[in-house]
């Protein structure tokens, strides 16, 4: 037993890191445009104005992902393309625009898959108070309902949000990214309530207008390893922590109200004098049925007898190498949530440059592909029920915070001039997915 025969092998990014054309045929500001327009924000102090142009070259980069074998490709809508206003008028140029992108995926037979939000908020909806607003939710039903119906008669996969830990978290109670502000735990949870109240209206929007669609969300997690086979309960208890301190890093935070319809009740406790008052009816909305939960998965920590050794290897933005990170991830997730799932996102930076040959040669990337995926094959192996996997990034990027330094790309990409470079471990992969995983 291996890897099921139709799993899904892809890549994925996001429309903020790729498109460019921020101001262009209609489009309206998002809070990652006014975040990067101000300096001190950005590593190298770069915005997303051009990113990689996707916007103008789309056919090309699809013409590659078929080139490379791709079976799907994970991108997400910029909500102000299409709706400038957050709400109310349509664009219909960023319609048009989406829509040219699913036709020409599906002319290679390249699967969509959609993601509704990553993180790309209209900057007219911040004006509004964004996600602290309790009408935040109203406006994410109807910008789903655009979605599913300019898309949902060639797109049957949507996922509804990316990582609220990061755009919550990092957006607004760490203040690292977009908008980069430092709220109290009472605002976050307030904020944490309209994320889900939101997520639970869209799936009742893609239910509504697309009854053969499979619908999930994406979380970023981190991990918990056991060293040992004894340490096994003690890393699934440290994975799904819950408490006041930091809730925007628990897992079970963000996904036990939409699996189990509630949520965990250290955290009620802990957080009982601060929590937003939650009725049965919101419960309801929030824990609508969903059919696949979506993990993406960079870095991890260990649970038992472990020391972080000098010289541990790691990844251009130092991020440590967990060999197993796939695995326990998926398995942990499974024996929790019992629920169908995605990596969504995989994949490392490296000090990645054209060579003196015209190539890109990055053998670490291979190296730690090949590690990652072992270890998800052995989940599949195990019994999860993992269905596809999604290489980040499809080509490399604008990287957030970082800029333009960190590369996660399968494709290089040449800022200045858009040339596009396949990497080495980009035709690695091709063989991954030509041989369902056989060959790893």
């Amino acid at each position: 037993m291996s890897f099921r025969k139709d799993f899904v092998w892809g890549a994925a990014t996001a429309a903020f890191q790729i498109e460019g054309a921020w101001n262009e045929d209609g489009k309206a500001s998002s809070i990652w445009d006014e975040y990067c327009h101000e300096d001190g924000h950005i590593a190298d102090n770069s915005n997303g104005d051009v990113a990689c142009d996707h916007y103008h070259r789309y056919k090309e980069d699809v013409k590659l992902m078929a080139e490379l074998g791709l079976k799907a490709y994970r991108f997400s809508i910029s909500w102000p393309r299409i709706i400038p206003d957050g709400t109310g008028a349509v664009n219909q140029k960023g319609i048009d625009f989406y829509n040219n992108l699913i036709d020409e995926l599906l002319k290679y037979n390249i699967t969509p898959y959609i993601t509704l939000f990553h993180w790309d908020l209209p900057y007219a909806l911040h004006l509004r108070g964004g996600w602290m607003n309790p009408e935040s939710s109203t406006w994410f039903e109807n910008y789903t309902r655009v979605v599913a119906e300019n898309f949902g008669d060639r797109v049957k996969h949507f996922i509804t949000f990316n990582e609220p830990s990061i755009f919550i978290g990092l957006g607004y109670a760490q203040g690292a990214m977009a908008p980069g502000y430092k709220s109290s735990h009472k605002d976050v949870l307030n904020m944490g309530l309209n994320f889900h109240l939101s997520h639970g209206k869209a799936v009742g929007v893609l239910r509504e207008l697309v009854p053969d669609a499979e619908v999930g969300i994406t979380f970023a997690t981190s991990p918990a390893i056991p060293v040992t086979a004894a340490d096994e309960q003690a890393s699934y208890d440290s994975y799904f922590w819950s408490g006041k301190n930091g809730f925007w890093w628990s897992d079970s935070y963000w996904v036990d109200p939409i699996v189990f319809g509630k949520y965990p009740e250290k955290l009620l406790e802990e957080c009982a004098d601060i929590m937003p008052k939650i009725t049965d009816e919101d419960m309801k909305i929030i824990s609508r049925k969903i059919d696949f939960i979506g993990v993406n998965i960079y870095q991890a920590k260990y649970v038992g007898e472990w020391e972080r050794k000098p010289g541990t290897p790691h990844t251009e933005l130092s991020w440590d190498v967990y060999d197993k990170a796939l695995k326990w991830g998926v398995k942990h997730y499974t024996k929790r949530y019992k629920l169908p799932m995605y990596i969504t996102e995989n994949g490392l930076s490296c000090h990645d440059w054209v060579s003196m040959d015209g190539k890109v040669h990055d053998p670490n990337r291979e190296d730690f592909l090949h590690r990652y995926l072992i270890g998800l094959k052995e989940a599949a192996e195990d019994g999860c029920d993992v269905r596809g996997y999604f290489q980040w990034s499809f080509m490399d990027n604008f990287e957030w915070a970082n800029g333009y330094n960190p590369r996660f790309g399968m494709v290089y990409c040449d800022y200045p001039t858009g040339k596009r470079t396949v990497k080495d471990s980009a035709y690695w992969y091709k063989s991954v997915i030509e041989q369902n995983g056989e060959n790893l």
